[in-house]
């Protein structure tokens, strides 16, 4: 399961780094100039971006945890929104998402899409460290250099990175066609031009280092990460982690970095407590089988024992979660009560990720009227949050209040349109509502943002054959059938 992630990420990430190295030897990273857009826009790279992940959400190793996502996306964008230059000539948003994953590895598709494997997560000792590392990956995308790449090479580069793409696909299946591919000459080319240039780096530290320092955190989170990386790398493997080997580190470059935090008066930021309770969530989205939930639990014990409140609090979180897992009701309540009581109700009322507990609890617990109130009540706190959000409408469906929960979920669809779940919810609403017709058009929705097109249009097809479908049901079908059919079309032609 995760190797099938790690054979499309790492070869991806290897491709978009081709030939880089020529590029970027000759010159010192000038200004992205007018040939480097001209191969390839912030539209196409966005896009280019976009397709990718598309494949990346349906393997078993992205997480698909709102909660988590949500701590990521919170935090990456307060860096993207610190500095009004960091996006450079991207105006799309970022998006930040986490991999299943126990090494030590981050990364940047193009277009802004930035993952972190959860490995890397429980590695580090503070927000600012986790801060670092987004930082530098955003580094990467603002300076575009995947399109400095192109800026020597014509724009048929494009053709081999679709091609190493569809392979590394294919080899999911066992595929001897995508083996051959990545065989070749081709093959030992990628492994050869994986690593991003020394100048690349640099470049990533120094805007990263800025986009850390404008956000308000502590700058020698930087520093401290990637040293300890280092030393845990020497101490414990002859072989780099994946993030080192991805993104070689030098001596020098811990010293420009060094030299950048001296000149800097020194900011202490406090860690979220949210940052300690993703950490613990981290632990078991990693691995939940019997024997890791039962070291895990050993871990949290433990800090539970160590007297520090953040600690004490991200152990009972991550120990309710625990028995929440092994539908141990009572005990997820107890651990629950024992987070407020460390941290103060003021504090866990101000926590996403207790707030989301809490209303998970009561769903399994089966008391819906509590967690629809219990979720309105999070909502009006954090008004923009789609975990809750996801959360609200699954109250809403589980108390029977169907009406109200299609009229909440037709506003969310709206808002965000890209989110398939909302559509799945949406379709779930209007089955239980009797409406066939809009229950196959929300599910073609859902699907359709997946990529899966086919299953989309079958989906429509069974909404235009059932008994309810209006006229403006049908002109919507129709609509959305041709535009998802010339998607179809195009992409047979790149294949």
């Amino acid at each position: 399961m995760k190797r099938f992630f790690k054979r499309l990420v790492v070869p991806l990430a290897a491709v978009f780094c081709l030939q880089m190295p020529v590029a970027l030897a000759q010159s010192d990273i000038p200004s992205l100039g007018d040939t480097a857009r001209a191969e390839l826009s912030p539209a196409a790279e966005y896009q280019l971006g976009k397709e990718i992940m598309g494949q990346v959400r349906s393997d078993p190793a992205y997480v698909n945890d709102p909660v988590l996502t949500e701590y990521l996306s919170n935090l990456g964008n307060r860096l993207v929104s610190a500095d009004t230059q960091t996006r450079g000539e991207l105006t799309n948003d970022f998006t930040f998402f986490a991999v299943r994953d126990p090494t030590l590895n981050a990364f940047a598709f193009p277009g802004g899409f930035i993952g972190v494997h959860t490995g890397l997560l429980l590695a580090t000792q503070s927000e600012s460290e986790l801060a670092s590392v987004l930082s530098h990956e955003i580094g990467h995308v603002s300076q575009r250099h995947i399109a400095r790449m192109l800026s020597q090479q014509k724009q048929d580069i494009l053709i081999p990175i679709a091609t190493t793409a569809l392979a590394i696909l294919a080899a999911s299946a066992g595929g001897d066609a995508a083996g051959a591919v990545l065989m070749g000459g081709q093959g030992y080319a990628i492994q050869k031009q994986i690593n991003f240039t020394r100048d690349a780096e640099k470049e990533a530290d120094r805007v990263g280092f800025q986009i850390l320092k404008n956000a308000g955190f502590d700058t020698t989170g930087m520093t401290s990460f990637f040293q300890r990386m280092q030393t845990a790398t020497r101490t414990y493997s002859d072989a780099p982690s994946p993030y080192l080997r991805t993104h070689p580190l030098t001596s020098e470059r811990i010293a420009d970095i060094d030299a950048r935090v001296r000149r800097e008066p020194y900011r202490q930021h406090a860690d979220s407590l949210d940052f300690f309770l993703m950490r613990a969530k981290a632990r078991l989205v990693q691995d939940d089988s019997e024997p890791a939930l039962q070291t895990a639990a050993a871990v949290f014990e433990e800090q539970i024992k160590s007297g520090s409140k953040l600690y004490m609090a991200a152990g009972n979180y991550g120990l309710a979660l625990i028995a929440l897992h092994r539908k141990d009701i009572a005990e997820a309540k107890t651990r629950l009560q024992q987070v407020k009581k460390t941290v103060g109700e003021a504090a866990a009322r101000q926590s996403l990720a207790l707030n989301s507990l809490a209303i998970e609890i009561m769903l399994a617990s089966n008391q819906t009227a509590d967690a629809v109130r219990e979720a309105r009540a999070a909502i009006a706190r954090f008004p923009s949050s789609r975990a809750l959000a996801h959360q609200y409408a699954n109250a809403l469906y589980m108390s029977r209040q169907y009406g109200e929960a299609a009229k909440f979920l037709r506003k969310q669809v709206q808002m965000y349109r890209e989110d398939p779940v909302l559509q799945r919810q949406l379709a779930r609403v209007y089955d239980a509502q009797g409406k066939r017709a809009l229950m196959h058009m929300a599910m073609a929705e859902s699907y359709s943002l997946t990529g899966a097109y086919s299953a989309a249009l079958e989906q429509l097809d069974l909404a235009r054959k059932a008994k309810d479908v209006t006229f403006y049901d049908q002109s919507v079908i129709d609509a959305r059938e041709r535009e998802w059919k010339a998607i179809v079309r195009d992409d047979l032609k790149k294949r």
